[in-house]
């Protein structure tokens, strides 16, 4: 992406004014040449075409024959200055303007970094704004976002330079969370523009997860988005990145269905309990959990998930189950104690089991004297047992409406849909690639906005300045719906006149001969019009800065 006016117009000026206060020799002598010595500090490259096609950038170049008339002899104080000067724009605006702008990636995450860092590089929600504010304020970040989760810490920048961006990018991260620049470097990533976009868009369709395509990282991706609104940095291509990768993960879900099926022992659970049971009953079934512990809680939450909004849950203390319904809103959870258990389970229609028990809860004894369930249940009671060492002994199998599912039966159904998910993987692939290049189109299509606003704003001040010509020969007493009339007219007129240039700076980069095309369009438009004005107004605030550094 080519250096944008905005960083022309604030990091280029920074970047000069720190060299111009620097106490060397030769900055102040490049700092205090006249007015006529800074000439041409910044001009378009027009010899340069192919480079100007690509980036549009802005080449700074040393005129000298405008310093000294040819045939003069340069004083050598001036031809000292003059040699600082060159080595100033060197060092800093001719390398930043002829640079890409990179979208980058820095991030610790679940597969990185052990949880101790994580959670010290951790930042809330309420301080991403803030967050982005300070990025933004590095000398070599335009743009920035925070995605951090239990799983992951990700900042994604807009960067002049990769190198200096995420230097200042990684010193900002020890800053913040104590950690030294060496530990984070051991186990950081980083990635660059389209292997950048890849990964995010992975990110929000679920397959950088540790649960393949699990939905909970889709909305905390929206919420970048959401909180990003109308914070400054928060700029359009970061903006637009998390916004197409909402778009990838909504339609990797959709056309690939990746998160059906349960991947983890708990939620193989609460599904093949479902499926035993009647569709019909899935509401009305009495649910019974045994232990609320890890496994338990987990069992509990996926219940919930699949609409069930009662069940009683037996555990040694309270407390436990207590903080999981402050938890859980608008779920009715039952807390009983572990002495109610056999008496809980005579009243429940499916008895999950999730306890560090070393010896069997239920045995044959205990589950052949309790009551029938309901035939709108299927007329069998349902343990299903997730607990190893084993809660439920097998011989409760031989028990006549009783049915007895364990981990090894679970571990079946998870190793299977975990297959399937991969499948799924490999074409949520192929949507990602779609979508990657469609994202990078757009980001290159964004070269020729500057143009289209400056065309329209240079046709607008033609027409009212040429209308107001028109209006003054008409007299003062011209009726307002003639005047209404003639401007119309006006507007009419230049409208026509600017829809075919606007359309050929109109692409959507679905193909490279399209978008070089529109490109040679920009630049041909810039300077058949003069529009490059914006650049010559850099240059009277650089000579301004430079000057009242003089004084």
């Amino acid at each position: 992406m080519a250096v944008s006016s905005t960083f022309s117009g604030a990091k280029l000026e920074r970047l000069l004014i720190n060299s111009c206060s620097s106490p060397s020799a030769s900055s102040l002598r490049a700092c205090s040449l006249s007015h006529q010595q800074m000439k041409a500090f910044c001009k378009p490259n027009r010899g340069r075409k192919a480079l100007a096609q690509r980036t549009g950038g802005v080449r700074c170049e040393v005129a000298q024959s405008d310093a000294i008339n040819e045939g003069e002899k340069m004083d050598p104080s001036k031809a000292s200055a003059l040699s600082a000067l060159e080595q100033l724009k060197t060092s800093a605006a001719d390398r930043y303007t002829k640079e890409r702008s990179s979208i980058v990636v820095i991030g610790l995450s679940v597969h990185t970094a052990p949880v101790e860092m994580r959670e010290k590089l951790a930042i809330p929600e309420a301080e991403w704004p803030r967050a982005i504010a300070e990025l933004c304020g590095l000398n070599h970040i335009e743009e920035a976002a925070v995605l951090s989760t239990c799983n992951r810490m990700e900042i994604y920048v807009v960067a002049l330079s990769q190198h200096r961006g995420v230097k200042e990018v990684t010193e900002w991260m020890s800053k913040t969370s104590g950690i030294p620049v060496s530990e984070i470097c051991e186990h950081r990533f980083l990635l660059y523009n389209k292997d950048a976009t890849q990964h995010i868009f992975e990110v929000s369709a679920g397959l950088d997860s540790l649960v393949l395509g699990e939905g909970q990282i889709l909305a905390q991706v929206k919420q970048v988005v959401k909180v990003g609104q109308g914070v400054v940095g928060f700029g359009r291509n970061i903006s637009g990145l998390f916004k197409h990768a909402i778009t990838v993960g909504k339609r990797v879900r959709t056309e690939t269905n990746i998160a059906a099926g349960a991947v983890s022992v708990s939620s193989a659970a609460v599904e093949l309990a479902l499926m035993k049971l009647p569709e019909s009953s899935h509401a009305t079934a009495r649910m019974l959990v045994i232990g609320a512990g890890k496994m338990g809680k987990l069992v509990i939450k996926h219940l919930v998930a699949k609409g069930c909004t009662k069940m009683v849950v037996v555990n040694r203390s309270e407390e436990k189950v207590a903080a999981i319904h402050e938890e859980m809103q608008g779920v009715e959870i039952i807390y009983r104690p572990l002495t109610d258990m056999l008496a809980c389970s005579a009243e429940a229609d499916v008895v999950f089991t999730s306890t560090a028990s070393e010896t069997p809860l239920f045995l044959k004894e205990h589950v052949k004297d309790l009551p029938p369930v309901s035939s709108e249940v299927g007329g069998l009671r349902l343990f299903v047992d997730i607990s190893v060492p084993r809660n439920v002994g097998s011989c409760v199998s031989d028990v006549e409406g009783a049915r007895l599912y364990n981990v090894d039966d679970l571990k079946e159904v998870v190793a299977a849909n975990k297959e399937d998910r991969l499948r799924k993987a490999m074409e949520a692939q192929a949507i990602i690639a779609e979508e990657s290049k469609q994202f990078e189109a757009w980001r290159d299509s964004l070269e020729t906005v500057p143009t289209i606003k400056k065309l329209r704003a240079y046709a607008e001040r033609i027409r009212v300045a040429e209308l107001e010509k028109c209006l003054s020969k008409m007299g003062e007493d011209i009726p307002k719906k003639t005047r209404r009339a003639v401007d119309d007219l006006s507007r009419g007129i230049v409208n026509k006149l600017l829809h075919g240039p606007m359309q050929h700076l109109r692409c959507d980069g679905s193909d490279d001969r399209t978008l070089s095309e529109t490109l040679e369009n920009m630049h041909a438009l810039n300077r058949m019009f003069g529009l490059e004005s914006d650049i010559s107004l850099f240059e009277q605030k650089i000579r301004a800065k430079v000057e009242q550094s003089q004084k």
